[in-house]
């Protein structure tokens, strides 16, 4: 495996484990990543696990030829990565052991020595010379221990990454990074989004060219990918629109409620359907499957006036792991005093943003006319925005859709000819019905009104309150000359050819210009609607909103320098240069001001 001219892959492939800390089916195996950095002085960065000493030490030999280390980093000190310390140490008698505090102080409890005599440790900031390289030390932790930290090489631009973007699998075995790399960060990471966020802002400071994690590939194409996917993840955001059920079921009739449920699902236009026997699954796909889509459905029985085992299992995993931001059904069956759903709402009572359905289906005992009613229900429930998307299903003149105009927040999308553009505005009202007109401001710097002033037609999407800020880097913070906003998803379209976003809006409306009114730096579209689509009921997100619970509060405690007022980005130093440029949201020294 190739990662740079001087920087070499010496970790081993473990095919003979079958749970992965102790819990986690790894069919395909786990890798123990190890990297040797060869400069003037040599980086051994972290070891393997206890069954792999001599092959690991193979590897280094090999690599090293008639060279010694004089460094061996330790980013964690889980087991998986640290078990080999004493054993390097031994080996190498003179080579330096670098880092953390918390770290050494791990290694007595592991081996009796915190290797005093030959310890380096090191913090936020620091740095080890080896050469040509320097190696930066950033601090990580609870990604998932507490002691972690992260290196960055700033010759060949690697960012070692410990744990962070790492997958099930040996290295040797072809499969899809996503499925296996969730499942890892859901089961192993998922409880500390709030610290990953923290890291992942730290990193966003970092020009990264490969990303080498202790488990799993080494990271060099569309690295922007991965980067997304962490942070959707880390923020517990719906990865994907769909609907999974998870259910247990004793005698048979939970079940066939739930296989009729999922086939009226697919009829009614949702765009995945997941479904998970609790008892015969692996629960961490179906864990990670919860995190992954938007909505669930949770069925069972009652018993022993609580819930079915493996469904109190999965909803402890869920919990535990911080679930949140989700739409959540109930489904209970019983003979004499169903109990499941009140159990399962009670159980799910500490997680944050979860909205249950106005509809929970009761089964007493199988399927009769209520429950099969109270079933049709809940699928026109949950289903409503999947209907309205289809242009084959929507009401496309549902002019409710104006109720949902105030000082929100929007995305204004477009065409140019040639690619999909948008842009968040905060200036769109409604200034007559009769007949309806709408009136949209967009400054005329954006390339929107540029695009809108020779097309005369737009979208307006009326953002909910569940929007992440993602929508509004995307949005907000490029312009669309520049980059293709649309480029990695596929759009739904309205009847005017345009976008219309998939997620993160109640509703959407289809303008053509009638009038433009010149405001000097802004101009004003005077629209008709042609048409208009309720999504959903959820909560327009208003500026208020999104600025007291979106927008990210920028990390300044303790710190000297300039802070960006789009997106919070802080620049650590004395002087901030005229020319300096965002990392984050791209824009210039003129958007920070200064750190009081």
């Amino acid at each position: 495996m190739f990662i740079s001219n001087d920087i070499k892959y010496i970790g081993v492939n473990d095919h003979k484990v079958d749970l992965f800390e102790g819990q986690y089916r790894v069919p395909n195996g786990m890798s123990y990543n190890s990297y040797a950095i060869i400069d003037q002085k040599i980086a051994i960065m972290d070891t393997v696990d206890v069954n792999f000493t001599h092959e690991w030490l193979d590897n280094i030999q090999n690599t090293l030829g008639t060279r010694k280390p004089d460094y061996l980093v330790v980013q964690h000190m889980e087991p998986d990565h640290s078990a080999n310390i004493m054993n390097f140490a031994k080996t190498y008698p003179d080579a330096k052991i670098v880092s953390s505090a918390k770290a050494f102080a791990m290694m007595k409890n592991f081996f009796g020595t915190d290797f005093e005599d030959r310890q380096i440790v090191v913090g936020e900031g620091d740095t080890l010379a080896l050469g040509k390289h320097t190696l930066t030390f950033v601090t990580a932790p609870m990604v998932h221990w507490p002691e972690v930290i992260v290196t960055y090489d700033n010759v060949d631009k690697v960012l070692f990454s410990a744990d962070g973007f790492g997958k099930f699998g040996a290295l040797d075995v072809d499969e899809p990074w996503i499925d296996e790399s969730r499942r890892y960060f859901i089961g192993i990471v998922g409880k500390y989004g709030a610290q990953v966020q923290a890291l992942l802002k730290k990193a966003a400071g970092l020009d990264i060219a490969t990303i080498c994690p202790l488990h799993g590939p080494v990271l060099k194409e569309n690295l922007g990918y991965y980067v997304d996917l962490y942070n959707t993840w880390s923020s517990y955001q719906p990865e994907e629109d769909g609907i999974v059920i998870a259910y247990t079921s004793v005698y048979g009739n939970t079940r066939k409620a739930v296989l009729s449920l999922a086939e009226k699902f697919k009829a009614s236009g949702c765009p995945r359907v997941v479904v998970h026997d609790l008892a015969r699954c692996d629960m961490s796909k179906a864990v990670a499957d919860a995190f992954k889509y938007s909505k669930l459905v949770l069925a069972t029985t009652t018993y022993n006036a609580d819930v079915f085992p493996f469904m109190r299992e999965f909803i402890d995993h869920l919990t535990a792991r911080n679930f949140q931001n989700r739409t959540v059904a109930l489904i209970e069956n019983g003979s004499w005093s169903p109990l499941a759903a009140k159990v399962m709402r009670e159980m799910l009572s500490s997680s944050k943003n979860i909205t249950f359905t106005d509809t929970t289906v009761k089964i007493l005992s199988a399927l009769n006319d209520d429950s099969s009613a109270q079933l049709n229900s809940l699928v026109d429930e949950l289903c409503r925005e999947y209907i309205a998307r289809q242009s084959d299903t929507a009401n496309k003149n549902d002019l409710t859709a104006l109720f949902n105009i105030g000082y929100g927040l929007y995305v204004i999308t477009s065409n140019d000819g040639k690619k999909d553009n948008g842009l968040i505005v905060n200036t769109v009202t409604q200034v007559t019905n009769t007949p309806n007109r709408i009136a949209v401001t967009i400054n005329k710097e954006n390339y929107s009104h540029h695009i809108i002033k020779q097309t005369g037609i737009m979208n307006i999407n009326c953002l909910t309150i569940d929007a992440p800020f993602k929508v509004f880097e995307a949005f907000g913070f490029r312009s669309g000359r520049n980059v293709d906003k649309f480029a990695d998803c596929e759009p739904l379209r309205s009847d005017n050819g345009l976008v219309f976003l998939p997620r993160y809006i109640n509703s959407f409306m289809s303008l053509k210009v009638e009038q433009y009114v010149d405001l000097d730096t802004h101009g004003m579209f005077i629209c008709s609607v042609t048409e208009a689509r309720v999504i959903s009921d959820r909560e327009t997100m208003t500026y208020t909103y999104y600025h007291n619970n979106v927008k990210p509060k920028p990390q300044t405690d303790g710190k000297k320098g300039y802070v960006c007022k789009i997106c919070g980005y802080v620049y650590e130093g004395e002087e901030l240069p005229e020319d300096f440029i965002c990392p984050l949201c791209k824009h210039g020294a003129a958007d920070f001001e200064e750190i009081k």
